[in-house]
């Protein structure tokens, strides 16, 4: 695959969840047709996706002759590809069970981080769907080798639980997306809402947002939750977890896909 069909492909995978509907999809997946398209030639840099073919009927690797649509044949086809990219792409390749003493444990698109104390247990959990992002919105050009690419970073909305006998209190925080202002701190993250309740947790609980709080209050939470363990650093290499484990989830969905698709 050359480098204009990795940076489509990677065009794809880059592509906020927000954006789907607004059509900015549809760049790579005119590029995905217009690859197959024998009007474009080799010296415009085009190459068609191909993997081996154990059949001379279909290239999608099933070994039987009409087993699948001409779709699911491309869909496959561009499947063993993506696949390869993603995993010559990936970073971190083992999944950790140790953040900074906190324990972690993954279930589907659920993180959870936990650590005890003498009197107290700290919980942080966090759902990695829909959490993707570049750093930067890429430039797109049709007639480059090679598409620049923002760096994918997930950084999720999180809840952190400090639980003292029966007693939470709550938070809600998530990553801060502007750059700090001149004079304010340089936080990585803020408070969106705070909450204290005996028990479980109940809808008709009352919760504040931390727009409201006052200032110097929101100080001292901030502080309280530093000296918790949860720390601008601390969030920044939570960042870095959730990165590398909805990257893996990724390419777990799409080995799972190419599978269903090929009927294995």
């Amino acid at each position: 695959m050359n480098n204009f069909t990795k940076a489509a492909a990677r065009i794809l995978r880059n592509t906020p969840v927000k954006n789907v509907l607004s059509g900015k999809r549809d760049f790579a997946r005119t590029i995905w047709h217009l690859s197959k398209n024998s009007g474009f030639s080799e010296q415009q840099n085009f190459s068609v996706l191909q993997v081996h073919n154990p059949s001379l009927n279909c290239s999608c690797g099933c070994g039987l002759k009409h087993m699948h649509t001409k779709a699911e044949r491309e869909l496959v086809e561009f499947l063993t590809e993506e696949i390869l990219a993603e995993r010559k792409a990936q970073k971190i390749k083992t999944t950790a069970n140790q953040l900074e003493g906190f324990s972690i444990t993954y279930d589907g698109a659920e993180v959870e981080l936990s650590k005890k104390a003498e009197k107290e247990k700290i919980i942080i959990n966090f759902n990695v769907n829909h959490t993707v992002d570049t750093e930067e919105e890429p430039e797109v050009d049709p007639s480059a080798d090679k598409a620049e690419v923002g760096e994918m970073r997930s950084k999720p909305r999180f809840e952190v639980d400090i639980i003292k006998g029966d007693t939470t209190l709550s938070f809600t925080c998530s990553y801060l997306m502007d750059p700090p202002q001149e004079g304010e701190y340089n936080d990585v993250f803020g408070i969106d809402e705070l909450t204290i309740f005996k028990g479980e947790w109940k809808e008709n609980i009352y919760a504040v947002s931390g727009d409201v709080l006052d200032g110097y209050l929101y100080d001292l939470l901030m502080n309280l939750l530093e000296e918790k363990g949860i720390s601008s650093e601390f969030v920044e290499k939570m960042a870095d977890l959730a990165t590398a484990y909805e990257h893996s989830s990724y390419i777990a969905l799409l080995e799972n896909l190419s599978k269903f698709t090929t009927g294995k």
